[in-house]
């Protein structure tokens, strides 16, 4: 059973998302929702996702998955010198090289590793922080071990994604004053705040 077919997620979704999709089947085949039929799909859905929400296990099952797919090794001998003289990092040391994401190019340092296309564990696909922390740090994400603070100063696009989620809900007050110190929120007039409306107290 492959429980990322399973919860119908991609093996590189992150946690939140493997959440979501776990809610959303859930949902759908719970007995008493689908009846006798979906209590079977049920118990595979609940398998999944016991195994998926366990970092550790999930990243057991990442490595045996790889492994399976790989098939046998064979030892190619000593691995050749990557060219300094082409591509992307041509005339650069290898530590001076910043992670890339997308394309799964190894760094030097960076905590990253190239065969999971993720950071290595216990930071989100990020990697690890910046430094300068400022405000309550993330567990959970693609910036997991990241300030809040520290995250606007990179990605202020990730911080109103998180202030629309109801993952984000805890952290509402610091959110609004780090949009607003971003211009990406304006305040409201003192005018219209003592204006007296219809569902307004006085």
């Amino acid at each position: 059973m492959d429980p990322y077919k399973v919860l119908q997620v991609d093996p590189e979704a992150e946690d939140e998302v493997i959440q979501a999709a776990y809610r959303r089947l859930a949902q759908k085949y719970h007995p008493d929702v689908a009846g006798a039929d979906g209590a079977a799909r049920m118990a595979s859905i609940n398998v999944a996702w016991e195994l998926l929400r366990d970092p550790g296990r999930r990243a057991l099952h990442d490595r045996e998955r790889r492994g399976a797919a790989a098939g046998p090794t064979v030892s190619p001998g000593p691995a050749a010198p990557p060219s300094a003289t082409s591509g992307p990092t041509a005339g650069r040391p290898p530590e001076t090289v910043s992670p890339d994401w997308t394309s799964g190019r190894s760094t030097t340092g960076s905590g990253y590793d190239p065969t999971r296309m993720r950071a290595a564990d216990g930071y989100g696909a990020a990697g690890p922080p910046p430094g300068n922390p400022s405000g309550t740090v993330l567990p959970f994400g693609r910036y997991a071990g990241w300030s809040l603070g520290e995250v606007a100063r990179r990605d202020i696009d990730y911080v109103e994604w998180l202030d629309r989620m109801p993952i984000g809900r805890p952290y509402r007050e610091e959110i609004d004053e780090l949009l607003r110190k971003a211009g990406r929120r304006r305040s409201v007039p003192a005018a219209d705040l003592q204006r007296r409306g219809l569902f307004r107290r006085r």
